[in-house]
């Protein structure tokens, strides 16, 4: 078997960016357009969701299989058509935001560009296009972080459509964004696709190979002590558990070249591992706190000896 080339150095980052897990779900609902528009405006420097694929054929952000516990219907994504998942609630069982959430968010300036039928679905189920649209039309770049949910009953079927929807915004071609998040953001291209099923994340390498791929990590997996990922795959997603239990991890994954963003970090203390750690993004629930705790877009960096 050939030896993998090398990967280029890893530089550390100034500070790692910061992802807002589907949306500033500690503040909203979560994957509803009102946590979005409520991330960008604490700051954050990317979004990340969860898609599944409807009966009809629409990539739907929603991360539990069923709609049971974030709507209030019943039932199992995969068996409901985008009109059905329409009709439901998606953000009052949060507590904050009644069904008819749009007057909350129609009224932000990142939604200046999106079309007001977009504009109106503030506490209704996100589809990946109205996502993209708002990611699209944000004045300044972002990252989108896109985690396809499995096992489902559409296989591959989800990955197909997910590039082919990139495609369609020009975020799969061949002018794709850097290996790694800690890298300038490129404008041209955000999405980075990730998955815990390594089978996945070799259907998008397929078919888009300049779309970058992380890999979700909650335990150490093959070749992961020695800081191998799959090929082609160039970042790694470990959990803040895995990283308690074994900070090594972070500089061999580094020593090797790839990129390593940590979720779900919500907790100063982990905060605090995590900037230590080096990681190049941290994915969270609180956006707005975590920027604030390692000093924002100007603020404070690496602590000394980081």
């Amino acid at each position: 078997m050939p030896r993998r080339p090398p990967r280029a150095p890893w530089t550390p980052p100034e500070r790692p960016l910061v992802v807002a897990h589907r949306g500033a779900s500690q503040d909203a609902a979560e994957h509803t357009l009102a946590a979005y528009v409520a991330a960008i405006e604490a700051g954050a420097d990317g979004l990340e969701c969860d898609v599944r694929l409807t009966r009809d054929g629409h990539l739907v952000c929603v991360h539990d299989r069923t709609v049971n516990r974030t709507s209030d219907g019943r039932g199992v994504v995969s068996e409901f058509d985008l009109a059905q998942l329409e009709s439901l609630d998606f953000s009052s069982w949060h507590g904050e935001l009644p069904a008819s959430a749009d007057l909350l968010v129609s009224d932000s300036p990142y939604l200046a560009g999106v079309a007001p039928d977009r504009q109106s679905s503030g506490g209704r189920v996100l589809t990946l296009e109205h996502l993209l649209d708002l990611v699209a039309d944000t004045a300044r770049p972002l990252r989108l972080l896109i985690e396809t949910k499995h096992p489902t009953r559409y296989g591959g079927l989800v990955e197909k459509t997910l590039v082919e929807t990139l495609d369609r915004y020009g975020w799969a071609g061949p002018a794709g964004p850097p290996a790694t998040l800690h890298e300038p953001v490129d404008a041209a291209n955000p999405v980075v696709v990730m998955s815990f099923a390594p089978t996945a994340l070799r259907r998008v390498k397929l078919l888009a190979p300049q779309v970058p791929t992380a890999l979700l990590l909650e335990r150490l997996v093959p070749r992961l002590p020695r800081g191998l990922l799959p090929a082609g795959v160039p970042i790694a997603g470990p959990g803040i558990a895995l990283l308690r239990a074994e900070p090594a991890l972070v500089a061999r994954l580094h020593q090797r070249g790839y990129g390593v963003y940590a979720w779900t970090v919500d907790e100063p203390a982990d905060v605090d591992l995590a900037l230590g750690l080096g990681v190049d993004a941290v994915i969270t629930n609180r956006p707005a706190s975590v920027l604030a705790r390692i000093g924002g877009k100007d603020g404070p960096q690496r602590p000394p000896g980081g």
